[in-house]
């Protein structure tokens, strides 16, 4: 046994968003951790496997087939296998039954490569021929192996395989085969991916907007929502920096308008369900994550919590700026942080409606012990949503209670995790649909610079116009 003692060189943290959100996927950053020393730098490269996302379209052909039935000839199918590392298989693929032919064309399918291989070009594929049966006791005609690899090649020739029944060769001396199989067509497809885009140059435009309603409870009292411990964070700040701190590796420029709703501002009182938490409506931007934590608690200092509880003014301003980017260049999220019932649901889901056909998404964290009936309801996950006889083009919404992920045990960062896991899962299937909608494929350029959208609340002359 070899006893070796290497050198400690230096250490980097990072995320797989930050690596995949940097210019071509590839980040450069210094090593740290011997004091005093210039530990060099590292390069990360980020690369999603290739084989895995492909899809292969077949279609086969067989011929003079053993005939398997007294008063016709044969219905035949095909049965693929994947084979597994253990030795054994898997059943992967059926055809459809053609009906009394010994030489039958089967329809083209579709299958992933993950599916028939597992993105392994050279692992056997088996085939097998069977005459169907309608008590289902179907009759084995014969099989043969391939490889995905041996497939592939059937883009640019014909593939035939003989088909071999085992038991017959073992009894038949003169036995050749029980007829052939042979491949027709194959195209490969390279399905595209979240990934694709943001490589691409494709920028994630993150949006916060908190709820400061009266419900919340009064931010002095250790009961509130809102209340500002210097112990531990509340409801609100787990949940912005557990979501936050992951979209904002997938935003270059970390600069993310942070918005408020339901509150009184000073000096006058006047209600506002649309306003900036730094105070400056010229630019609602703040800086990372910790900046939105910063200006969120600033607000609660100077704001008086009041009511009622209106989404939609928050997804009309997001969806205001995703309207003039719809060429695939930017996408929207906001994240709406709220403690329970809407008082504009009529509205919302207006606005939810009008948004599904623009590059956005929302996620709503429901926070506190209330039910959240109506957040369920805009989910759409279940009953696509509506208004006014229109129903949403997609669904664009992802809800989650924050108090399903808080853990007993105070293991937050775990919790944490898991709430970020579950809010996100549903957006790059959000992404890939707009998209795809759109026809808009990924840009092969490296990282474009995107301008963010113009620094300001004031709502445009028009009203927002979206095509359904």
């Amino acid at each position: 046994m070899c006893m070796c003692s290497e050198d400690f060189l230096g250490q980097m943290y990072c995320t797989l968003g930050e690596v995949v959100g940097s210019l071509g996927s590839r980040m450069e950053r210094s090593l740290i951790g011997i004091p005093g020393k210039n530990c060099g730098t590292i390069i990360v490269k980020a690369e999603e496997l290739g084989n895995c996302r492909e899809s292969v379209l077949m279609q086969f052909c067989g011929n003079k087939l053993d005939k398997k039935d007294f008063f016709g000839k044969s219905d035949p199918f095909l049965v693929f296998y994947r084979s597994n590392e253990d030795g054994t298989f898997t059943i992967c693929h059926k055809t459809e039954v053609v009906k009394n032919t010994l030489d039958p064309v089967w329809q083209a399918f579709k299958i992933p490569v993950r599916a028939l291989c597992n993105g392994d070009y050279d692992r056997a594929i088996k085939i097998e021929v069977y005459d169907w049966d309608r008590d289902g006791g179907h009759d084995y005609i014969g099989e043969f192996s391939t490889s995905y690899r041996e497939l592939s090649k059937g883009h640019s020739q014909f593939t035939v395989w003989e088909v071999l029944n085992p038991k017959k060769k073992k009894k038949k001396k003169k036995y050749l085969n029980s007829g052939t199989v042979t491949l027709l067509s194959c195209f490969i497809d390279v399905e595209v991916t979240f990934l694709d885009y943001i490589k691409g140059g494709t920028q994630i435009n993150f949006t916060v907007a908190i709820d400061f309603t009266a419900s919340n409870g009064n931010p002095s009292q250790p009961t509130s929502l809102h209340y500002m411990s210097p112990y531990h964070l509340n409801a609100y700040a787990l949940a912005l920096r557990a979501v936050g701190e992951i979209i904002q590796d997938y935003d270059s420029d970390k600069l993310f308008p942070a918005l408020g709703f339901g509150a009184k501002l000073p000096p006058d009182g006047r209600v506002s369900h649309e306003f900036p938490l730094n105070g400056n409506p010229d630019n609602p931007y703040c800086s990372g994550i910790e900046g939105v934590l910063e200006a969120y608690y600033q607000s609660l200092k100077s704001v008086r919590l009041y009511g009622p509880t209106y989404f939609s003014p928050v997804i009309n301003h997001v969806a205001r700026y995703a309207s003039l980017v719809k060429d695939g260049s930017e996408y929207f999220i906001l994240l709406i942080i709220s403690d329970g019932v809407i008082s504009d649901m009529a509205q919302t889901k207006e606005s939810i409606v009008n948004a599904s056909s623009l590059p956005m998404s929302i996620i709503i964290v429901g926070v506190g012990p209330a039910e959240f009936d109506e957040m369920i309801e805009l989910d759409g996950d279940e009953v696509r949503i509506s208004s006014r006889g229109r129903f949403a083009e997609r669904d664009i919404v992802q809800f989650v209670p924050f108090r399903d992920y808080i853990d007993r045990r105070g293991n937050h960062i775990l919790s944490m995790a898991r709430l970020a896991k579950d809010v996100l899962a549903e957006i790059p299937d959000q992404f890939l649909q707009y998209m795809r909608c759109r026809g808009i494929k990924p840009q092969h350029s490296s990282h474009s610079t995107s301008s963010k959208p113009p620094s300001t609340l004031v709502h445009p002359v028009h009203p927002l116009q979206t095509q359904i």
